[in-house]
């Protein structure tokens, strides 16, 4: 009786490599495959698959060294877990680049035999991988406008501290994630639509590929130029937040300039943040919109804002949803505290009831899996950004919840 031989993988850009693999594996027995699913897919990589699983499924069980395939049930890293034990396998084979000390006790735990093997080309035919054909692809692509699109941003904690004005009475962290364009980027929403559009004035298409944090600093003195005539800086933390992928601090003490950047693109930090952050759309800020007018700074205000940002940034490092949301609530609060605009807002100088976001933020704080709240930006409209138990789940839940995509470098 032949040996079961089992390998897993997601098989979306089936090529001669994937093949060879499959033949080399199918010498050790029947060879039965695993194939991620579309939803471990998207949670793993970040997008869709080219091929929906039933096309890869079809694919991959029509390839002559494979005995039967499966589509895995379960998810992430081990999403072969329940087809492994489905087949019962004698024999595990991954390559070399596949492999890992966890595999290794799941087949030693079960009784399986452990194999890695090379990755080796066909005789005659060049090496091929899902990397390169992707690379490949993304260079294709690289000028199409419909593929590519310029980043937009959105602040977590510490908002305002980017601000001399504010940051005069305390120093602090600003706390940003770039976001990749998955979603309509709309005007006056609070993500730096304005620094956006002047990214876009000098690169249409995409940003260039240069050290983030330089290029941070181009656009905001682009943006900011000595020509300028209404009198307002647009804040760092914008093009800082646009610039510099993945989940970004920034410390200002009375410059417009931060005195330090900080950094992460530690993957399970930034999918911590995509499994909990959604924003909703809102109005868009009205003409004649004010969020500074009866602004109230004090060295104690300003205090509470750096303080939250400080917990905020520590609480998501911790993969700590519960001081995530105290901390992201706490920076809020303290926002609001000197600018009580950014919730009701004046329209050419007068207050309107009508104008208010509080019957919005009403709406959707008392929904039990909303955990935290904010308004992006300077607030007075746009977008409610939430801070949920689960953003999938939210999304599906709500349609009008957009789940959001961290860019990373």
């Amino acid at each position: 009786m032949k040996k079961k031989v089992f390998v897993s993988g997601c098989y979306d850009l089936l090529h001669s490599g994937h093949v060879e693999f499959f033949q080399q594996a199918s010498r050790y027995g029947e060879l039965y495959v695993g194939i991620g699913s579309d939803a471990t897919y998207l949670e793993y990589k970040h997008r869709k698959p080219m091929f929906p699983q039933e096309e890869r499924l079809f694919m991959v069980k029509n390839i002559k060294a494979v005995k039967d395939a499966y589509i895995n049930e379960g998810s992430g890293v081990i999403d072969f877990l329940p087809t492994l034990d489905k087949v019962k396998p004698d024999v595990f084979v991954v390559n070399a680049e596949g492999g890992s000390d966890e595999k290794r006790r799941i087949c030693k735990e079960r009784g399986i035999e452990y194999v890695e093997l090379q990755r080796t080309p066909h005789a005659g035919l060049k090496a091929r991988s899902s990397s390169d054909l992707k690379k490949a692809l993304s260079n294709v692509s690289e000028n199409s406008a419909q593929e590519a699109g310029i980043p937009t941003r959105l602040d977590l904690a510490g908002t305002w501290i980017d601000q001399p004005y504010v940051s005069m009475y305390h120093p602090g962290w600003a706390i940003t994630i770039s976001l990749e364009p998955t979603f309509e980027v709309r005007d006056r929403c609070g993500l730096s639509t304005s620094t956006r559009k002047m990214i876009q004035k000098i690169w249409p298409v995409k940003l260039p590929k240069m050290d983030p944090e330089m290029l941070a600093r181009l656009v905001f003195c682009f943006e900011n130029n000595p020509e300028r005539h209404d009198g307002i800086i647009s804040g760092a933390q914008d093009s800082i937040g646009i610039c510099v992928p993945g989940l970004v601090r920034h410390y200002y003490d009375n410059n417009f300039w931060p005195e330090k950047i900080e950094s992460t693109q530690d993957e399970m930090t930034l999918r911590f943040l995509e499994d909990h952050l959604v924003m909703i759309p809102m109005e868009p800020r009205r003409p004649g919109c004010s969020v500074v007018e009866g602004k109230d700074i004090t060295l104690e205000k300003v205090k509470a804002l750096a303080d939250a940002a400080d917990a905020c940034w520590k609480a998501i490092l911790a993969h700590d949803l519960d001081a995530f949301a105290a901390a992201y609530r706490a920076s809020f609060e303290a926002q609001i505290a000197m600018f009580p605009g950014m919730v009701n807002p004046s329209i050419n100088g007068v207050i309107e009831p009508e104008a208010s976001v509080q019957p919005m933020i009403d709406r959707y704080s008392s929904m039990e899996e909303v955990l935290a709240w904010k308004m992006p930006g300077a607030g007075g409209g746009g977008y409610l950004a939430l801070v949920v138990k689960d953003s999938l789940k939210f999304a599906e839940n709500h349609d009008e919840a957009i789940h959001l995509q961290i860019r990373r470098a």
